[in-house]
């Protein structure tokens, strides 16, 4: 038996939740498949509050806004949500096959939406496999989620806004943080978290690298040294911390394998972090009824996530004919926020990115 359904959202984090509240808001029916047992994504983790405008929830803690949209969700009638579901494949034919309830399942979508996220990437060095090396989301999902201290003494690899963000937060659960090491010559996260972490009396060490981790059956310390402009390390610039956690909070990579499958047409945009399908502006890619909202088509924040998920739900929605004479002006609208999320100077990286996909575009 195949379940039929105008609009099949798979994932269901901030792009995810946002595509199916926008879609919805102009009458289509919508299903929306998630893997974990509790929708939300990375916001049920987020305890930081949110930048922005009020339309991006400014001031409002992450974990408060994934609940806000789950509870919103939840109440609409135009929505069905499947969670403990994993999408399969997306086949030829228009079927897509999902484990729903233990069981082998075909759903049949007039629109589908990829909104699957992003996965944590690793860093290869001696001793990497050692029990006590975590990626900075799964120590932050214990912190936050399930409410265990994960360490004593922690070393976080990586200064972007998710290794200064997870730092203070395991500073607020009573975990010592040795430093922070970050191979670039700049901080890539927000001064706003670096400068909340210095106050804290946490190191923040600029070109440096990772040399080992050691420990007999679990991580008992790790050694790292500063490293050159050709990256490599400087001899007696060496050092010995003793941690039992390393954290590793090196940047993360589009989850776009169902992308793939669908036969998208795909490119490595290294702004956007990895393999991304070309989109057009209103999230459509090449395959006509597919579209992509959130890090599946390059990292960003959750912020810019839940915009492109409206932007995704209204154009997916609009083009089976609802919200005439509104969606239109709603996707505009949506495209305008995105542009200002993006503007100044630590929106350059994505402009650039975006650029890159737009010219996929004129490529057969």
């Amino acid at each position: 038996m195949i379940k039929e359904i105008e609009i099949l959202i798979i994932g269901a984090g901030p792009a995810g939740l946002s595509a199916a509240l926008s879609a919805s808001s102009l009458g289509a029916k919508v299903l929306l498949c998630e893997r974990d047992e509790l929708p939300g994504g990375q916001l049920v983790k987020q305890t930081h509050k949110f930048f922005g405008s009020e339309k991006q929830h400014a001031g409002t803690r992450g974990f408060h806004i994934g609940k806000m949209l789950l509870d919103s969700a939840n109440s609409d009638p135009n929505i069905e949500i499947w969670t403990d579901t994993t999408v399969l494949g997306i086949y030829p034919d228009g079927v897509i096959t999902c484990e729903h309830d233990g069981r082998h399942c075909k759903i049949k979508p007039q629109r589908t939406i990829i909104a699957t996220g992003a996965a944590e990437k690793f860093l290869t060095f001696p001793g990497n496999d050692l029990p006590g090396i975590y990626g900075a989301g799964a120590v932050q999902t214990l912190m936050n989620v399930g409410g265990i201290k994960p360490a004593e003494r922690v070393l976080m690899v990586g200064a972007g806004n998710i290794g200064l963000i997870v730092s203070y937060q395991l500073k607020q659960a009573d975990v010592e943080v040795a430093a922070v090491i970050e191979a670039t010559p700049r901080i890539g996260g927000y001064l706003v978290h670096a400068s909340k972490i210095r106050r804290a009396g946490i190191p923040i060490k600029t070109c440096y690298t990772i040399l080992e981790a050691y420990g007999t059956d679990k991580l008992e310390g790790a050694k790292i040294a500063k490293i050159d402009a050709n990256w490599q390390p400087i001899a007696g610039t060496e050092e010995d911390v003793k941690c039992d956690v390393i954290c590793l909070a090196v940047g993360l990579t589009p989850l776009s394998e169902l992308c793939w499958q669908a036969g998208c047409k795909m490119a490595f945009v290294r702004e956007l972090s990895g393999h991304v399908p070309y989109v057009d502006s209103n999230l459509e890619t090449s395959v006509p009824g597919l579209y992509c909202a959130g890090d599946v088509g390059g990292i960003e924040e959750a912020s810019a996530a839940m915009v492109e998920g409206r932007l995704a739900g209204f154009s997916a929605a609009g083009s089976l004919g609802y919200g005439e004479g509104t969606a239109a002006a709603k996707q505009e609208e949506a495209r305008a926020e995105l542009t200002a999320l993006r503007s100044g100077p630590m929106g350059e990286k994505i402009r650039l990115g975006q650029q890159k996909v737009a010219e996929m575009g004129s490529v057969k």
